[in-house]
C-alpha cells in the first residue's frame, strides 16, 4: 500500500499553503456553495496566499456535475491554470480531479469520465472542510452528468498535499 498524498494535519496549518504551493503556479481555488465564506476558511485560504496568482471558481454542487465542471476547465484553459486547489468536503475535492484533468485534455471532460481515468493532470492540493468519503487523501471521484441522469467513477492523480486542519473539522453541516 502506498499514498503519496502529503497529508499537512494540525491546527493553523492553512496558513502554510503559499510555502506548500510551488511559487510560480496560477492557482485555480474551487469552492462550494458558500459555506467556507460562513466559517473563515475563506479568510484564512486568501491570507494565506496574499500576492499569489490566483482565481476562484464557486458552485461545485454535492454529486459534482460534468455541467458544472465543464465551466471551471474553460475559466482554467482560459486564464493559464496549473495548480488546482479545492477548498471543500468530498464533491467540491472530486469536482476538482476532473477538473485537474479536462486542464490537460482537448476533448470535453465527459470523454474522461466515461474511459473511467486520466493519467496526466495537473497538480491539485486540497483543504478539506468536511471529512466523510477520504477524497482528500485518493485518486477516485464520482461525477455526475445531470443531462442523462448518469454517474461514473474517475480515477485522476492523487492530490500532492491535504491540509486538515482540525478547527475546520469541528462540525458537520
Amino acid at each position: 500500500y502506498h499514498n503519496p498524498t502529503e497529508l499537512v494535519f494540525g491546527k493553523g496549518q492553512i496558513a502554510r499553503l503559499s510555502k506548500l504551493i510551488p511559487a510560480d503556479r496560477r492557482i485555480m481555488i474551487t469552492f462550494g456553495g458558500g459555506s467556507v465564506k460562513r466559517n473563515g476558511v475563506y479568510d484564512q485560504v486568501v491570507r494565506a496566499l496574499e500576492g499569489r496568482d490566483f482565481v476562484e471558481f464557486w458552485g461545485i454542487e454535492p454529486n459534482p456535475s460534468v455541467e458544472t465542471l465543464r465551466k471551471a476547465v474553460a475559466l482554467g484553459k482560459e486564464r493559464g491554470v496549473d495548480f488546482l486547489l479545492a477548498v471543500g468536503g468530498g464533491s467540491v475535492i472530486d469536482g476538482t480531479k476532473l477538473v485537474a484533468a479536462g486542464l490537460l485534455y482537448d476533448g470535453d471532460p465527459w470523454e474522461l469520465v466515461l474511459k473511467g481515468q486520466a493519467s496526466q493532470t495537473v497538480p491539485l492540493a486540497t483543504v478539506l472542510t468536511m471529512s466523510a468519503t477520504g477524497s482528500e487523501m485518493n485518486n477516485g471521484a464520482v461525477i455526475s452528468r445531470y443531462e442523462t441522469k448518469e454517474k461514473y467513477a474517475f480515477y485522476g492523480n492523487y492530490p500532492v498535499f491535504s491540509i486538515l486542519d482540525p478547527e475546520t473539522l469541528f462540525s458537520l453541516p
